[in-house]
C-alpha cells in the first residue's frame, strides 16, 4: 500500500513537472515573440540591420528554450543505460545567461524609446493644430483642407480659421468602416450656426512613406496626432476617395457639454504639441481618447467592449442615450449612410454644400441628450 501511495505521489509530481515545463515554454515563447515584433516595428536603421538583430534575438531565445529540453533528454538516456546522472553542462547555463542578458538589453532599449514631434512626417500629418483663445473667440492654426485626388495624393492646404463658441450648435459622430464590421475610424464634427463645420480626428502620425499597421500600433511605431479638418477634406477622403463606408450620427449633447467637448479637443491638441505620445492600437486610439475626453464631461459613462471594437460604437452611444432613441438604431444607420449623397457633390474649396448634403435626411438627436456633469 505504501509503495502504491509513493507511486501515485511520484506520478503527481511528474505531472506537475510537465505542466511547469509547459508553462515556462509558453512564457518564453511569448517573450521571444514580443521581442521579435518590437525589433521589427521599432528598431531604427537599415532594413538589413533590423533583420540581423531580430534574427539574433530569435536564435538566442530558441537556444534558451531548447537547451534545457536537450539536457533533460541526455539525462534520461543516461539513466536508461544505468549511468549516473551527468552534471548539468555549463553550456546550458551560458545559453540561459545569454538570453537573460539579451532580454535586459532589449527591455532597456524599449523603455528608452520616446515619442517625438520632429520626424520627417507624411504631408497630411506634417503639421499640428495650434490654438489661440480670447473668451469665446477661437483662432485655430493648421486646419487641414486638402483636395484629395487619390488616397495618397492631394493638393495641400493648411488654413487659419476663426470660430465663435457662442455659435456652436451641433455635434455629430462619424464612423468610417475600413476593415470589416468591427473595425472603424471614429471622427467627431462640430457644427456652427453660420453653417460651417469642423471635424476632429485622432490619427496616427506616420512618417513619410510609412503605412499604417494594426500590429505596429502595439509596438510604438507611430506617434499620435490630432487633426482638425474641413469635412470637404477628411470625410470626402473616406467616402469618395478611399471608398470606405461612412456613417454620420447626430449626437445629443447639451450646449454646455458641446462647448466643453470642443474645448477638450483643443486642450488635447495643445497637450500633444507639448508632450508627444505614442499611438496604441488598444489603449490610445481614435475612440478611447475621445471616450476619455467625454467621461470628463459626462459622468457615469460605462466602459464597454464596443469602445475597443469601434465598429460597434454607434450601438454603444445609442444604448447610453446619446442618439435619437425615438427611432430604431437601424433607421438612424440607414439615414446616416453618407456615401451616395457625398459622391454627388464635387469638391469646392470653402463650400458647405458637401456638409449640407451628407446631413440631408439624418434625424437630429432630439430623442436623447447627454448633459455635462459640471454646473
Amino acid at each position: 500500500m505504501r509503495a502504491a501511495s509513493n507511486s501515485h505521489r511520484g506520478d503527481g509530481w511528474r505531472v506537475l513537472e510537465i505542466l511547469g515545463h509547459g508553462l515556462r515554454a509558453l512564457v518564453m515563447l511569448a517573450v521571444i515573440g514580443w521581442g521579435v515584433l518590437a525589433l521589427h516595428f521599432a528598431l531604427p536603421g537599415p532594413r538589413s540591420l533590423v533583420v540581423a538583430v531580430t534574427a539574433a534575438w530569435a536564435a538566442i531565445g530558441a537556444a534558451a528554450l531548447i537547451a534545457p529540453w536537450l539536457a533533460g533528454r541526455q539525462a534520461s538516456r543516461s539513466r536508461w543505460h544505468g549511468r549516473s546522472r551527468p552534471r548539468r553542462r555549463p553550456l546550458v547555463l551560458v545559453v540561459r545567461l545569454t538570453f537573460v542578458l539579451a532580454l535586459i538589453i532589449l527591455v532597456t532599449w524599449w523603455q528608452g524609446l520616446e515619442p517625438r514631434n520632429d520626424r520627417d512626417w507624411a504631408p497630411d500629418v506634417a503639421r499640428q493644430l495650434s490654438v489661440e483663445r480670447d473668451g469665446d473667440r477661437i483662432t485655430l492654426h493648421n486646419v487641414r483642407d486638402f483636395e484629395w485626388q487619390t488616397p495618397s495624393t492631394a493638393i495641400p492646404r493648411w488654413e487659419t480659421r476663426n470660430y465663435d463658441l457662442s455659435q456652436l450648435d451641433a455635434v455629430d459622430m462619424v464612423v468610417s468602416y475600413w476593415m470589416g464590421p468591427a473595425i472603424a475610424h471614429t471622427l467627431v464634427t462640430f457644427g456652427f450656426t453660420d453653417g460651417r463645420h469642423l471635424t476632429f480626428s485622432v490619427e496616427i502620425r506616420r512618417e513619410r512613406n510609412e503605412a499604417f499597421s494594426i500590429s505596429g500600433g502595439f509596438f510604438k511605431q507611430f506617434e499620435l496626432n490630432l487633426i482638425a479638418a474641413d469635412e470637404n477634406d477628411i470625410l470626402r477622403l473616406r467616402s469618395n476617395v478611399r471608398g470606405e463606408d461612412v456613417y454620420l450620427y447626430r449626437v445629443g449633447l447639451s450646449p454646455q457639454a458641446r462647448r466643453e467637448l470642443f474645448l477638450a479637443y483643443l486642450d488635447e491638441a495643445e497637450r500633444l504639441r507639448q508632450t508627444p505620445e505614442f499611438y496604441n492600437t488598444l489603449t490610445s486610439n481614435c475612440t478611447t481618447i475621445v471616450f476619455d475626453m467625454v467621461t470628463r464631461i459626462v459622468a457615469g459613462l460605462p466602459r464597454d467592449a464596443r469602445l475597443i471594437l469601434s465598429g460597434y460604437l454607434p450601438e454603444y452611444v445609442y444604448d447610453i442615450g446619446g442618439l435619437d432613441t425615438s427611432h430604431p438604431l437601424e433607421f438612424l444607420r440607414s439615414r446616416g449612410y453618407i456615401n451616395p449623397r457625398a459622391r454627388q457633390i464635387p469638391y469646392t474649396a470653402g463650400s458647405e454644400a458637401f456638409s449640407r448634403a451628407i446631413r440631408d435626411g439624418v434625424p437630429a438627436a432630439d430623442g436623447g441628450i447627454l448633459h455635462a456633469s459640471s454646473p
